[in-house]
């Protein structure tokens, strides 16, 4: 008894009056912060080969202008023609691989197919992955490579077709290839790690290193932020 009334008589009673005000107000302070925490900021849009990211509203003069990857049209593995109608109002993840790549693009597939799981029962959502050798990888030789990596028809094309065109797709509007920051427009040999996620109207809002696991989750939250943009 005798410690707790000299522990009162060294804080006297409007001291501790004011330090439960100040308690309180700090617990107010707290609520009402995270009552007014911003909206969570949408998805940037990518312009530029340097992959700069702009946010632009619908109401800014720059919205018409975003750039956005035309049509387009290849064979995917079941023989079928992909084009920008097969896209069409959906979210995708698009990128460049070829079959015989020992390097990264195993470690690219294996991680789209993380993606391709999470979201396989999701219709609104597509991958695309574009051989970069397509005069080596025919039809049956992406048949045989989707068999063996688990690869869904109609929910992930693996795309072949001219070189030309292909390679122009990529370095031009995906701006995919080894450096970063310039247009590549020669015939350099492409080879890029970059997952690109594409909205509905065909504008890049992302890019991620395809070799990277941790990178799919953020995928993975920036399609789910994507989602909840075009609802």
């Amino acid at each position: 008894m005798r410690h707790k009334s000299h522990y009162r008589s060294r804080y006297p009673i409007e001291i501790r009056s004011r330090l439960a005000v100040s308690l309180i107000t700090i617990a107010l302070a707290i609520l009402i912060g995270c009552k007014n925490k911003p909206a969570e900021l949408p998805l940037p849009f990518y312009n530029k080969p340097d992959f700069t990211p702009e946010w632009i509203n619908k109401t800014d003069t720059g919205y018409r202008n975003i750039h956005t990857i035309p049509a387009f049209s290849f064979t995917d593995q079941d023989g079928q023609t992909v084009s920008e109608k097969t896209v069409e109002g959906k979210i995708y993840v698009a990128d460049f691989i070829f079959t015989r790549c020992g390097g990264i693009c195993p470690k690219m597939t294996d991680n789209m197919g993380i993606l391709q799981q999470k979201f396989r029962n999701d219709t609104g959502v597509l991958f695309l992955s574009h051989s970069v050798t397509p005069d080596m990888d025919s039809v049956p030789v992406l048949k045989k490579y989707a068999v063996k990596k688990g690869i869904i028809s109609g929910k992930w094309h693996v795309v072949t077709g001219s070189l030309d065109e292909i390679y122009a797709l990529a370095k031009k509007q995906y701006y995919a290839g080894d450096t970063v920051g310039y247009y590549q427009t020669g015939n350099e040999f492409l080879h890029t790690e970059n997952f690109l996620l594409i909205d509905k109207h065909r504008r890049i809002r992302g890019v991620y290193n395809g070799t990277l696991p941790l990178e799919m989750q953020r995928l993975t939250e920036d399609i789910i932020t994507l989602k909840k943009e075009d609802s």
